[in-house]
């Protein structure tokens, strides 16, 4: 795309936005306390994100959870034994359960992040207010949005790693009867597993979750807000560099923490396993998975990975900045963002 076609689209995105706010609209949303905004728009890019990549979140965890006759499959092959399974409804198999996690989790994600970086710019002077104020927020961020919603995310995990064929085929080439627990949806999963061990078993798996989403969420924003900074002033509302800013952002920070989260998967998972083995901790879960899985095991599931998170944190970042221009919520002042620069 050459830069009138940037800058082209740029007018368009911003057009849209003035239009879509007249002023009883306006003085509606500015009568909001600014965290609210935040809050609202954090929720939306979570929620559509989600929605968009959940079919490949379901494979992800199939093979994350080495699902019987799922994970040695392709993502394509997976995909089409799903739905000749479970129709097409199986692919967003859990996709409740997550979206009541995502909403909650990205509203807290995003406003926890710009309340952390007010924080820290206010309080920590010696911090600036460049990238490490980013990485410092982002990872708090992460860390609080996971404490709050970390139950939800379990749930949508134990849903989904059951396959069950509605169809009545190939009943013995699936992993149905592994389980002798099964969930009939989101309640009925908080009961059972509140009654397997209380609220320790709601957070089954979160050593591992909090030890990879601090550094993750912290690079995640860094490197999103870090390449914002070096696009020229004139194209800060192309949809198409906030899409590759996002896509980068998550590309380079889920690499470096995706061992952390397939062991957190198998962890969420082993009441409904047959080999019943459990990891005290994350230290013993990666060295059993090395020992007895292989090291790829650590990343089995990344490639498709990637074909989720990229597009899933490019819109995700997409969407938030577009719904903070529509809930008009304040932008970091340019004195500051030049200053740590």
């Amino acid at each position: 795309m050459d830069s009138s076609d940037s800058s082209a689209l740029s007018s368009n995105v911003a057009g849209f936005i003035d239009k879509s706010t007249n002023p009883k609209n306006s003085y509606c949303v500015d009568s909001l306390p600014v965290y609210v905004r935040e809050l609202i728009a954090g929720g939306c890019a979570g929620a559509f994100a989600k929605t968009a990549v959940a079919p490949l979140e379901r494979i992800k965890i199939l093979f994350q959870t080495r699902t019987e006759g799922f994970h040695s499959l392709g993502v394509y092959r997976s995909l089409k034994k799903l739905i000749n399974h479970e129709g097409i409804k199986g692919l967003y198999k859990g996709n409740g359960a997550s979206l009541l996690r995502i909403v909650p989790y990205a509203a807290l994600h995003y406003m926890s992040y710009e309340q952390y970086r007010c924080w820290l710019w206010s309080n920590c002077h010696f911090l600036g207010t460049g990238p490490v104020v980013d990485l410092l927020a982002g990872s708090a961020a992460g860390g609080t949005a996971v404490l709050c919603t970390y139950p939800l995310d379990l749930i949508r995990t134990k849903l989904a790693y059951q396959v069950v064929d509605n169809r009545q085929l190939f009943r013995n080439d699936i992993n149905y009867a592994c389980s002798s627990t099964t969930y009939r949806g989101v309640q009925d999963a908080f009961k059972q597993v509140y009654k397997e061990r209380g609220i320790r078993a709601l957070y089954r798996g979160v050593g591992p979750t909090l030890i990879g989403i601090l550094p993750y969420a912290g690079l995640k924003f860094y490197i999103y807000e870090e390449l914002k900074r070096h696009v020229p002033e004139e194209h800060q509302n192309s949809m198409v560099l906030r899409l590759s800013c996002g896509a980068l952002a998550g590309l380079f920070g889920q690499t470096f923490t995706y061992p952390l989260d397939v062991i957190r998967r198998q962890m969420q998972v082993e009441n409904l396993q047959q080999r019943g083995v459990r990891y005290r901790n994350t230290k013993e879960g990666l060295a059993f998975v090395v020992r007895n899985q292989g090291w790829r095991q650590l990343f089995s599931g990344l490639s498709i990975n990637y074909i989720k998170v990229v597009p899933s944190v490019a819109i995700g970042f997409t969407t938030y900045d577009f719904m903070k221009s529509w809930l008009h919520v304040p932008s970091r002042p340019k004195s500051q963002a030049v200053s740590g620069m």
